[in-house]
C-alpha cells in the first residue's frame, strides 16, 4: 500500500468570536502578512542603520524614512496581489464579475502581482524622495524571503496550492474532496484518498530560508549593497528559479487543466509547455542575470574584489 502522511490537524483560525452577529477571526494567512511585514521592515531598518553595508559608507535615507515606505509596501503588496491575481489567472471571469475584482476576502492573490505592485509603489517613492531606485530595491528584495516563509507555511495550514499526486513517502492526504480526487494517478491510495506533494513547504524552504539565507548573508557579510542591483538581481534569479523547479510538482491551475492540456500549460507545445507560475519566472531570472552583469561592471574594481 502507498504510504503517505496524514494532514496535520491545524485551524487555518488562530481564535475567533462573535459580536453583535458577525464572526471576527485571525486567521494564519493574515497573520503571516502582517508578521512577515514587519519583519522585513525591521531588517530594512537595520541595514540603514549600518551605513559601512552602502555605497559610499552612506544609507540611501534615514532609517525613521523606513515607516513611510512600509505604508507604500503594504498598498502595492496587497492591490498589486490581487489585480496580478484577476489578469494573470481568472481575467474571463473578473470581466465578466467586475465587482469582484476588489473583494480580497474571497481569497485569490499573485506573488508576480504582488512583486510588481511593489515595483511600481517603490518608484513612486524613490521618485518623491529622491532615493537610488536599485539601492532602494536591493534592500526591499534582500527582506523579502521571510514573507514568503511565513505565507507558504500558512498556505500549507490553509490546505491551498497543494502539489501533483505522488507517490514518495512523504506525500501528504491533504483534506477536501477535490485534494482527494486523483483517480488512476501514483498518488491514489485505497479508500478514495490522495498523496500529494506538499508543494507550499518545497517554495518555503526555497524561496523562503534557502534565498532568505544568501540575500542576507549577500548584505550583511559580503556587503553586496554596495554593488546596486546585484542583490535585486540575484534576488530575482533565486525566486524566478525556485518557482520555476517547484510548478513541475505544483497542481496546475484549473483554469489551464482541459482534455487536451492535463498538465494545466498555459503555454502548450505538444506534449510539453510552461505553466503560467513558469511563464511569469523566465522573465524575472532572465532580468536578474542582466541586473549581475550591470552591477559587476559598474562596481569599482575593490567591491568586485
Amino acid at each position: 500500500m502507498l504510504a503517505a502522511l496524514p494532514f496535520p490537524d491545524i485551524s487555518p483560525e488562530l481564535f475567533s468570536f462573535s459580536i453583535g452577529g458577525f464572526t471576527l477571526a485571525l486567521r494564519w494567512y493574515a497573520l503571516a502578512y502582517i508578521v512577515g511585514i514587519l519583519i522585513a521592515w525591521r531588517l530594512v531598518v537595520a541595514a540603514l542603520k549600518r551605513p559601512a553595508l552602502w555605497p559610499n559608507d552612506t544609507p540611501i535615507m534615514e532609517p525613521a524614512k523606513a515607516e513611510d515606505l512600509l505604508t507604500w509596501i503594504i498598498i502595492g503588496v496587497v492591490l498589486g496581489g490581487r489585480l496580478g491575481y484577476v489578469l494573470f489567472y481568472q481575467p474571463a471571469y473578473y470581466l465578466a464579475n467586475p465587482q469582484e475584482i476588489l473583494m480580497f476576502w474571497q481569497g485569490g492573490m499573485s506573488f508576480h502581482g504582488g512583486f510588481l505592485g511593489v515595483v511600481v509603489v517603490s518608484w513612486i517613492f524613490a521618485i518623491r524622495n529622491n532615493t537610488p531606485r536599485l539601492n532602494l530595491a536591493d534592500v526591499l528584495t534582500m527582506s523579502a524571503p521571510i514573507g514568503f516563509l511565513l505565507g507558504r507555511l500558512a498556505n500549507f495550514i490553509n490546505a491551498e496550492l497543494w502539489g501533483r499526486p505522488t507517490d514518495v513517502p512523504w506525500g501528504v492526504i491533504f483534506p477536501g474532496s477535490e485534494a482527494n480526487y486523483c483517480p488512476g494517478t501514483i498518488g491514489e491510495i485505497a479508500g478514495g484518498f490522495c498523496a500529494r506533494h506538499p508543494s507550499q513547504l518545497y517554495e518555503a524552504a526555497l524561496e523562503g530560508l534557502v534565498l532568505g539565507a544568501l540575500l542576507l548573508w549577500l548584505v550583511f557579510r559580503r556587503k553586496s549593497l554596495k554593488m546596486p542591483g546585484l542583490t535585486f538581481g540575484v534576488f530575482l534569479i533565486g525566486y524566478g528559479a525556485a518557482r520555476f523547479v517547484v510548478e513541475f510538482v505544483r497542481q496546475p491551475d484549473s483554469q489551464f487543466v482541459t482534455a487536451t492540456n492535463p498538465n494545466g500549460y498555459a503555454l502548450q507545445l505538444g506534449e510539453w509547455g510552461l505553466t503560467r507560475g513558469q511563464e511569469l519566472s523566465v522573465p524575472m531570472i532572465l532580468v536578474g542575470v542582466a541586473l549581475i552583469v550591470y552591477a559587476m561592471r559598474k562596481a569599482p574594481s575593490k567591491e568586485r574584489a
